[in-house]
Protein backbone atom coordinates (compact mmCIF):
# COMPACT_ATOMS: atom_id res chain seq x y z
CA UNK A 1 0.00 0.00 0.00
CA UNK A 2 1.29 3.43 -1.21
CA UNK A 3 1.81 6.00 1.51
CA UNK A 4 2.08 9.89 1.70
CA UNK A 5 3.12 12.10 4.81
CA UNK A 6 0.71 14.82 6.35
CA UNK A 7 2.05 17.19 8.95
CA UNK A 8 0.89 20.12 11.32
CA UNK A 9 -1.45 19.17 14.17
CA UNK A 10 -4.82 20.05 12.87
CA UNK A 11 -3.99 17.54 9.49
CA UNK A 12 -2.78 14.74 11.98
CA UNK A 13 -5.76 15.01 14.44
CA UNK A 14 -8.18 14.87 11.46
CA UNK A 15 -7.54 12.11 10.20
CA UNK A 16 -7.06 10.62 13.45
CA UNK A 17 -10.76 11.69 14.51
CA UNK A 18 -11.85 10.77 10.89
CA UNK A 19 -10.00 8.11 9.05
CA UNK A 20 -7.62 6.65 11.57
CA UNK A 21 -7.57 3.32 9.63
CA UNK A 22 -5.27 5.13 7.41
CA UNK A 23 -2.51 6.33 10.13
CA UNK A 24 0.94 4.12 9.68
CA UNK A 25 3.09 5.68 11.97
CA UNK A 26 3.57 9.10 13.90
CA UNK A 27 6.81 11.21 14.74
CA UNK A 28 6.64 13.73 17.69
CA UNK A 29 9.43 16.42 17.85
CA UNK A 30 11.33 16.00 21.19
CA UNK A 31 10.17 18.37 24.04
CA UNK A 32 6.25 18.10 23.42
CA UNK A 33 4.70 17.14 27.01
CA UNK A 34 1.61 19.37 26.98
CA UNK A 35 -1.83 17.53 27.31
CA UNK A 36 -2.65 17.55 23.46
CA UNK A 37 0.43 15.05 22.59
CA UNK A 38 -0.74 13.17 25.60
CA UNK A 39 -4.12 13.12 24.23
CA UNK A 40 -3.09 12.12 20.39
CA UNK A 41 -0.45 9.30 22.07
CA UNK A 42 -2.99 7.62 24.01
CA UNK A 43 -5.60 7.55 21.29
CA UNK A 44 -2.94 6.12 18.75
CA UNK A 45 -1.80 3.65 21.41
CA UNK A 46 -5.04 2.61 21.97
CA UNK A 47 -5.51 2.11 17.93
CA UNK A 48 -1.97 0.22 18.02
CA UNK A 49 -0.59 3.32 15.63
CA UNK A 50 3.50 2.99 16.20
CA UNK A 51 4.18 6.68 17.00
CA UNK A 52 7.94 7.73 18.09
CA UNK A 53 9.43 11.10 19.98
CA UNK A 54 11.92 12.05 17.66
CA UNK A 55 14.50 15.27 17.23
CA UNK A 56 13.26 18.06 14.86
CA UNK A 57 15.81 16.98 12.43
CA UNK A 58 14.56 13.93 11.32
CA UNK A 59 10.62 15.47 10.82
CA UNK A 60 12.78 18.43 8.75
CA UNK A 61 13.89 15.59 6.31
CA UNK A 62 10.68 14.06 6.12
CA UNK A 63 8.64 17.48 4.99
CA UNK A 64 9.18 20.21 3.35
CA UNK A 65 7.27 23.03 5.49
CA UNK A 66 6.23 23.77 9.11
CA UNK A 67 5.27 21.12 10.34
CA UNK A 68 4.82 22.22 14.37
CA UNK A 69 6.47 19.46 15.96
CA UNK A 70 4.38 16.14 13.99
CA UNK A 71 4.67 14.16 11.10
CA UNK A 72 2.33 10.96 10.18
CA UNK A 73 2.78 8.64 7.07
CA UNK A 74 -0.67 7.60 6.14
CA UNK A 75 -2.19 5.62 3.43
CA UNK A 76 -3.01 7.90 0.24
CA UNK A 77 -7.23 8.73 0.66
CA UNK A 78 -9.29 8.15 -2.15
CA UNK A 79 -9.60 10.24 -4.58
CA UNK A 80 -13.02 11.23 -5.17
CA UNK A 81 -14.42 10.69 -8.65
CA UNK A 82 -17.23 13.42 -10.89
CA UNK A 83 -19.14 10.30 -10.36
CA UNK A 84 -18.78 9.73 -6.20
CA UNK A 85 -19.76 13.82 -6.31
CA UNK A 86 -22.97 13.17 -8.82
CA UNK A 87 -23.95 10.18 -6.76
CA UNK A 88 -23.67 12.35 -3.43
CA UNK A 89 -25.52 15.41 -4.85
CA UNK A 90 -28.23 12.81 -5.79
CA UNK A 91 -28.70 11.30 -2.54
CA UNK A 92 -29.13 14.50 -1.00
CA UNK A 93 -31.84 16.01 0.83
CA UNK A 94 -30.16 19.39 1.05
CA UNK A 95 -29.71 21.73 -2.14
CA UNK A 96 -25.96 21.48 -3.70
CA UNK A 97 -23.69 23.86 -2.43
CA UNK A 98 -20.04 23.61 -4.31
CA UNK A 99 -17.34 25.73 -5.24
CA UNK A 100 -15.02 25.16 -8.24
CA UNK A 101 -11.62 25.92 -8.25
CA UNK A 102 -10.69 26.66 -12.23
CA UNK A 103 -6.84 26.58 -12.35
CA UNK A 104 -5.63 27.20 -8.76
CA UNK A 105 -2.34 25.87 -8.89
CA UNK A 106 -1.03 27.38 -5.73
CA UNK A 107 -1.34 24.85 -2.50
CA UNK A 108 -1.56 27.64 -0.42
CA UNK A 109 -4.32 29.05 -1.85
CA UNK A 110 -6.02 25.49 -2.20
CA UNK A 111 -5.52 24.30 1.35
CA UNK A 112 -7.10 28.08 2.17
CA UNK A 113 -10.41 27.61 0.00
CA UNK A 114 -10.71 23.90 1.58
CA UNK A 115 -10.74 25.32 4.95
CA UNK A 116 -13.41 28.17 4.11
CA UNK A 117 -15.36 25.11 1.99
CA UNK A 118 -15.61 23.35 5.09
CA UNK A 119 -16.43 26.17 7.52
CA UNK A 120 -19.92 27.31 5.43
CA UNK A 121 -20.31 23.75 4.82
CA UNK A 122 -19.75 23.33 1.34
CA UNK A 123 -20.59 19.50 -0.04
CA UNK A 124 -17.48 19.36 -2.48
CA UNK A 125 -15.00 21.48 -4.28
CA UNK A 126 -14.12 20.21 -7.93
CA UNK A 127 -11.06 21.52 -9.85
CA UNK A 128 -9.36 20.23 -13.38
CA UNK A 129 -7.17 17.49 -13.57
CA UNK A 130 -5.08 19.56 -15.13
CA UNK A 131 -3.23 23.21 -14.08
CA UNK A 132 -4.65 22.63 -10.59
CA UNK A 133 -2.55 22.13 -7.15
CA UNK A 134 -2.94 18.60 -6.06
CA UNK A 135 -3.95 17.47 -2.65
CA UNK A 136 -0.17 17.65 -1.13
CA UNK A 137 1.34 17.21 2.51
CA UNK A 138 1.16 21.40 2.09
CA UNK A 139 -2.38 21.60 1.10
CA UNK A 140 -3.68 19.00 3.96
CA UNK A 141 -1.42 21.59 6.39
CA UNK A 142 -3.27 24.79 5.51
CA UNK A 143 -6.52 23.43 5.16
CA UNK A 144 -6.07 22.30 9.04
CA UNK A 145 -8.19 19.34 8.53
CA UNK A 146 -10.64 20.22 5.82
CA UNK A 147 -8.84 18.47 3.73
CA UNK A 148 -10.42 14.92 4.96
CA UNK A 149 -13.99 16.64 5.77
CA UNK A 150 -14.71 18.44 2.38
CA UNK A 151 -14.21 15.91 -0.83
CA UNK A 152 -11.92 17.55 -3.13
CA UNK A 153 -12.94 16.35 -6.93
CA UNK A 154 -11.25 16.28 -9.70
CA UNK A 155 -12.81 16.39 -13.02
CA UNK A 156 -11.43 15.01 -16.85
CA UNK A 157 -13.61 18.14 -18.41
CA UNK A 158 -14.53 21.14 -16.65
CA UNK A 159 -16.76 22.13 -18.93
CA UNK A 160 -18.48 19.18 -19.12
CA UNK A 161 -19.32 18.82 -15.31
CA UNK A 162 -20.03 22.26 -15.27
CA UNK A 163 -23.06 21.55 -18.09
CA UNK A 164 -23.60 18.20 -16.22
CA UNK A 165 -24.71 19.90 -12.99
CA UNK A 166 -26.29 22.85 -15.23
CA UNK A 167 -28.54 20.28 -16.47
CA UNK A 168 -29.67 18.95 -12.93
CA UNK A 169 -30.71 22.23 -11.37
CA UNK A 170 -27.33 23.78 -10.04
CA UNK A 171 -27.33 27.50 -10.71
CA UNK A 172 -23.38 27.99 -11.52
CA UNK A 173 -22.18 31.52 -10.03
CA UNK A 174 -19.08 33.07 -12.00
CA UNK A 175 -16.50 36.13 -10.93
CA UNK A 176 -15.27 38.65 -12.81
CA UNK A 177 -14.46 41.97 -12.48
CA UNK A 178 -15.53 43.29 -14.92
CA UNK A 179 -19.26 41.99 -14.49
CA UNK A 180 -21.90 44.58 -14.12
CA UNK A 181 -23.90 42.18 -10.93
CA UNK A 182 -22.08 42.48 -7.88
CA UNK A 183 -21.89 39.87 -5.46
CA UNK A 184 -24.53 40.83 -3.15
CA UNK A 185 -26.69 41.26 -6.18
CA UNK A 186 -26.56 37.16 -6.58
CA UNK A 187 -29.05 34.64 -5.28
CA UNK A 188 -27.28 31.70 -3.69
CA UNK A 189 -30.16 30.34 -1.67
CA UNK A 190 -30.56 27.53 -4.06
CA UNK A 191 -28.71 24.80 -5.77
CA UNK A 192 -25.82 26.95 -6.67
CA UNK A 193 -22.25 26.48 -7.45
CA UNK A 194 -19.49 29.90 -7.11
CA UNK A 195 -16.92 29.43 -9.83
CA UNK A 196 -13.40 30.88 -9.46
CA UNK A 197 -10.93 31.55 -11.40
CA UNK A 198 -7.01 31.41 -10.86
CA UNK A 199 -5.37 34.95 -10.01
CA UNK A 200 -4.08 36.97 -12.15
CA UNK A 201 -5.61 35.08 -15.62
CA UNK A 202 -9.29 34.69 -14.06
CA UNK A 203 -11.71 31.93 -15.50
CA UNK A 204 -10.97 30.49 -18.76
CA UNK A 205 -13.20 31.11 -21.68
CA UNK A 206 -15.03 27.96 -21.69
CA UNK A 207 -15.48 27.81 -18.24
CA UNK A 208 -16.94 31.79 -18.37
CA UNK A 209 -19.29 30.30 -20.85
CA UNK A 210 -20.68 27.94 -18.77
CA UNK A 211 -21.80 30.40 -16.22
CA UNK A 212 -25.22 31.13 -15.46
CA UNK A 213 -24.05 34.79 -13.49
CA UNK A 214 -20.95 36.64 -13.70
CA UNK A 215 -20.73 39.03 -10.79
CA UNK A 216 -17.78 40.86 -8.87
CA UNK A 217 -16.61 41.97 -5.52
CA UNK A 218 -17.30 45.36 -4.82
CA UNK A 219 -13.72 47.46 -4.05
CA UNK A 220 -13.11 50.89 -2.94
CA UNK A 221 -9.34 50.75 -2.67
CA UNK A 222 -6.56 51.28 -5.16
CA UNK A 223 -6.07 47.30 -5.76
CA UNK A 224 -7.99 46.25 -8.37
CA UNK A 225 -8.50 42.12 -7.22
CA UNK A 226 -8.19 40.10 -4.24
CA UNK A 227 -6.27 37.00 -3.70
CA UNK A 228 -8.73 33.94 -4.67
CA UNK A 229 -8.34 32.20 -1.28
CA UNK A 230 -9.62 35.55 -0.14
CA UNK A 231 -11.75 36.56 -2.35
CA UNK A 232 -13.03 32.70 -2.13
CA UNK A 233 -13.88 33.49 1.69
CA UNK A 234 -15.71 36.68 0.86
CA UNK A 235 -18.27 35.24 -1.63
CA UNK A 236 -18.38 31.92 0.27
CA UNK A 237 -19.59 33.78 3.28
CA UNK A 238 -21.81 35.98 1.27
CA UNK A 239 -23.45 32.48 -0.09
CA UNK A 240 -23.55 31.19 3.75
CA UNK A 241 -25.48 34.87 5.05
CA UNK A 242 -27.78 34.27 2.13
CA UNK A 243 -28.93 30.43 2.69
CA UNK A 244 -28.51 31.10 7.04
CA UNK A 245 -31.10 33.73 5.97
Amino acid sequence: MSEEYIFGWHAVEAVLKREPERLQQVWIQTGREDRRVKTVTDTLSELGVRWQVVHRKELDQRVAGVHQGVVAAVSESREWSEDDLLAMLSGSEKPPFLLILDGVTDPHNLGACLRTADAVGVQAVVVPKDKSASLSPTVRKVACGAAETVPLVRVTNLARFMRTIRDDGVWLIGTAGEADSTLHQADFTGPVALVMGAEGKGMRRLTREHCDLLINIPMLGHVDSLNVSVATGVCLYEALRQRLA
